[in-house]
This record gives C-alpha cells, structure tokens and sequence, in this order.
C-alpha cells in the first residue's frame, strides 16, 4: 500500500479541477495546468477531493505509479494557487547576472557572457547581482530551469566557486600540500 498515494487532493477554494478520461486539468489564480495519468491508476474527482487507486493492486508498476501521480496531480494543484520558486545564488569574484529583457545574462568568468533564454511560463528575477530568483507555476520546468543555469557553471569544491541553490552545502576539498 502506498502511504502516499492513498491519501486524498483536497481541492482548496480557487481552484477548479476538471476529470475528463484520464486528464485532468486544474485552473487557479495562477493559470492552468493539465496531465495525463497512466494506464495503472484509475483517478476519481469526489466532490472538492481527488482520489487515485491503482488498477491493480498486485502489480508492482501499478503500486510504484500510485504514489507519484497523487504527488503530480497535487503539485498541480499547487502550482496555480501558490506557483513555485528557485533561488540560485553565485559565488565568485566577478560573477554576476543581469536580466536583459526576459533573458538572463551571466557572468561567469567566461571570455564571453552566457545568455539564458527562459521557457514559457517561467518568470527570472535577479535581486542582487549574485542572486537569481526562478518563479513559475510548473514545479518541474522551474527545477529543469534552475538545473540549467546551475549547469554553465557548477559550484567547485576546492575554492566554491560557481552557481548553486540557496542554502545548498558544497563540500570543500584541501588543496595541493606544499
């Protein structure tokens, strides 16, 4: 039994769901958002609660599906009542961001800077020069968002350097021994 998926979406004010087959769609203050369940779970709309339950139940895809479709039909409904965020910070001398328009300009310590084109739906933000904020109401565009920039330049364990996640720890390395 999934702990997880026996669980029931409440449907909080706001926000209105729709069950047409196996799509769902959810509408809120923020916009819209739509998925498909698989085959293995049948999803039943009660009222203000959304239930998922496995097709069958001794069938090892169908327990594994059951816990993550109730967990992406509730980041769904999160999603257009509350939205999602990512802040990446940047941790060198001369490491710097700039929006120019919607795109996102960074400094790197590259020869050249690197300019990121953000997806649709998806919001950037820079605070300070060293801190980037991601915002949007799709939790796993803004997470491929954030894993992107992150990736031009990840943090470096010997001096720290590079773009990380607010808060993340990097684990720093002892340099060469004279």
């Amino acid at each position: 039994m999934s702990r997880i998926g026996k669980q029931p979406i409440e449907i909080p004010a706001g926000v209105t769901a729709s069950l047409n087959g196996m799509e769902l769609t959810v509408k809120g203050p923020k916009g819209e958002l739509s998925m498909t369940f698989v085959r293995e779970i049948t999803p039943a709309l009660e009222g203000t609660e959304l239930r998922i339950t496995p097709v069958d139940d001794t069938l090892q895809r169908s327990r594994a599906m059951w816990g993550m479709q109730r967990t992406l039909a509730a980041n769904l409904i999160e999603g257009v009542l509350n939205g999602y965020e990512k802040n990446l910070e940047l941790h060198g001398v001369g490491y710097r961001a700039a929006l120019a328009g919607k795109n996102l300009s960074l400094q790197l310590g590259f020869s050249h800077d690197v300019t990121y084109h953000p997806p649709a739906g998806i919001t950037l933000t820079v605070e300070k020069p060293t801190r980037v904020k991601i915002s949007g109401i799709d939790k796993q565009v803004v997470g491929q968002t954030a894993a992107e920039i992150r990736q031009y330049r990840p943090p470096e364990p010997y001096k720290g350097k590079g773009v990380r996640y607010a808060g993340e720890y990097v684990r720093r390395k002892e340099g060469k021994k004279k």
